[in-house]
């Protein structure tokens, strides 16, 4: 590779390690909220989407590490394979159990155990926010993924992309949550203020 070439990488591989340090970040800083959060307003969905965003900061960590060893020339590629492959099997694993902890909490609520959820306008805006940031930091590493040639970061991309969806979804229960609670205080507010009818 030619030194304008060595350059140019060089630049690609320092803007995308920027990228995942403001992932990492800003994960952090979801995470902490959308789990406090969730536990003050007994979410589950808030909850959740704060563990995803402590998976993502991993993710996004790894990835970091991998293009900083090859930026400062001690990639060792071999054990940037193992240390990615061992990141995945830890990732899925959080993923796993995750799942099981949304299921299990979920399903005792269905059922009538456990506390009713209650809004959440912290939850909002943190998710609000999330819907904004997340694209736009997965489209930036997509740019930069495709310009150098990298499949991690073009996957570490789409989980970025993933964490928007799931904010959607989060934001939109909130929401809905929230919504509801005003049409049936309203409602409750109406029946309880009506004049008792005379027999």
């Amino acid at each position: 590779m030619d030194s304008g070439a060595e350059l140019a990488r060089a630049r690609l591989l320092h803007r995308a390690e920027l990228l995942e340090a403001a992932t990492v970040a800003w994960n952090l800083v979801e995470g902490i909220v959308a789990v406090v959060a969730g536990v003050l307003a007994s979410s589950v969905a808030l909850v959740g989407f704060g563990v995803d965003s402590f998976v993502e900061t991993a993710s996004a960590a790894v990835m970091g590490w991998r293009l900083h060893a090859e930026l400062s020339g001690r990639a060792d590629e071999e054990r940037a394979e193992v240390l990615e492959r061992r990141a995945g099997r830890i990732a899925g694993v959080l993923l796993l159990g995750l799942a099981l902890y949304i299921i299990v909490d979920a399903g005792r609520r269905l059922l009538g155990y456990g506390p009713e959820a209650r809004e959440s306008m912290l939850g909002i805006v943190v998710t609000a926010i999330a819907l904004v940031v997340m694209p736009l930091l997965g489209r930036a590493k997509l740019r930069t993924a495709a310009a150098f040639g990298s499949g991690a970061l073009r996957a570490d991309a789409y989980e970025t992309i993933a964490c928007a969806w799931l904010a959607l979804a989060t934001l939109a229960g909130l929401g809905l949550n929230a919504a509801l609670r005003v049409v049936v205080g309203r409602s409750a507010r109406g029946v309880s203020n009506r004049p008792a009818s005379r027999s």
